[in-house]
């Protein structure tokens, strides 16, 4: 735990058509200024920013002051950093090259997971044409979406498909390792490779005589595991959008997240200009400014109306549910001193690091730095002060030392 953790951050994309709140949902989450414009293709180059978890803080807990370095705290919630893509807007016929489809494709190779903004008010065309509420099925939205990202790694894994099939079948090279290789720029394991193929019975099917069903089923398992999506149903502050709100929850259960990203970036500002007391993810606001104009003031009455209903505005909750549920990371606090829960350099609860929820203490070790790992010897849980193999298993919001050898 020497100096500072230096950590790579989840990544999760954020897809959708034009003109559903994309890039509103981007800037909120981020408070980068991207271009938001009601035309397609605004944004070309994907555009990175920092997200956040949002995560009850260890430090009322154990009754300490936190001094925050690679998060945030704001009264007893900290704000893990996660990488945000924006991918400019997909149309029909991405994976055909379409627009500029491929390219917009491409980003999402480095995504573990999605965030799909919808226009839960159906108030655009399958194209992402701004047409009237209610005359567009969200749920089309969805399938569309999951076609074409199953469609464009369809298309990457034909590409040499009888060179694999030799490799495979003649050489007897094993097909777990053939198509890890093939796959490796979209970030999929072997693991998920291997019970992906074991469940669809096809581990055991000579490749060249997989038929097209077996392909479509294979990659549309894989893209469901390696690109899991959560749904952002934006614009429920449009009357059209709360019954197609609630069938999509009861058709695609809990990945669905009713969203407002306009009124989460309108608090973030109003926040920033001190006007209100918000802390991104809470399910209300606090008016703060005296005088405020009667249009403003209108404006947050409707915001603080909205969240009643819907207990927030959406954008945190659906970066917790992509990171934390879907992904299953968890948060975990590593420190130098398990007693004052300081690192070498005597900060209180510097860190949080979100790592996969499966992670043993030897992977958050090798996760921090090599040197680490390589002298690791035990750990601590600082909270109990128990001992913990390199071999046990890190859990949400631990405190954790790594004892290295000398």
């Amino acid at each position: 735990m020497h100096g500072m953790v230096t950590q790579s951050l989840p990544q999760v994309g954020v897809v959708g058509k034009p003109n559903v709140g994309k890039s509103t949902f981007f800037a909120a989450a981020t408070m980068i200024d991207v271009k938001i414009a009601p035309y397609p293709f605004t944004t070309v180059e994907p555009n990175v920013g920092i997200g956040h978890v949002r995560i009850k803080c260890v430090c009322t807990e154990l009754g300490v002051r936190d001094d925050p370095r690679n998060s945030i705290c704001l009264e007893g919630n900290r704000l893990v950093p996660v990488e945000l893509i924006d991918v400019a807007g997909l149309v029909p016929g991405a994976w055909q090259g379409r627009g500029l489809g491929n390219q917009f494709l491409d980003h999402l190779r480095r995504a573990s997971a999605l965030i799909h903004v919808v226009d839960a008010s159906g108030g655009t065309d399958e194209e992402g044409r701004l047409a009237r509420p209610g005359s567009r099925d969200p749920m089309l939205d969805v399938e569309f979406l999951e076609g074409e990202v199953t469609m464009w790694m369809i298309q990457i894994m034909r590409k040499d498909w009888d060179k694999m099939a030799r490799l495979v079948d003649y050489a007897k090279k094993p097909l777990v390792g053939v198509l890890y290789d093939h796959l490796s720029g979209l970030g999929i394991s072997e693991a998920v490779i291997s019970a992906t193929l074991v469940e669809l019975g096809l581990d055991k099917k000579p490749l060249h005589s997989w038929s097209e069903d077996d392909l479509r089923q294979f990659m549309g398992l894989l893209r469901s595991r390696s690109k899991p999506m959560v749904i952002a149903a934006n614009k429920i502050d449009v009357p059209e959008a709360e019954d197609n709100v609630k069938r999509m929850m009861k058709e695609l259960g809990d990945r669905v997240i009713p969203t407002s990203a306009e009124a989460e970036l309108a608090l973030r500002k109003a926040a920033g200009k001190g006007l209100v007391k918000y802390i991104p993810g809470d399910p209300s606001f606090e008016v703060v400014a005296r005088d405020l104009p009667q249009a403003q003031r209108a404006a947050l009455d409707r915001i603080a109306d909205l969240m009643r209903r819907w207990g927030g505005t959406g954008v945190v909750q659906a970066i917790n549910k992509t990171v934390l549920g879907v992904l299953g990371m968890v948060a975990v606090y590593p420190v130098a001193d398990e007693k004052r829960f300081t690192d070498t350099e005597g900060r209180v609860l510097p860190d949080v690091v979100l790592v996969p929820g499966d992670y043993t203490v030897l992977d958050l070790a090798k996760s921090i730095h090599s040197d680490v790992a390589s002298k690791a010897m035990f750990a601590i849980d600082a909270v109990s002060g128990r001992r913990l193999g390199l071999d046990a298993k890190v859990w949400h919001r631990a405190v954790i030392r790594i004892v290295t050898s000398k």
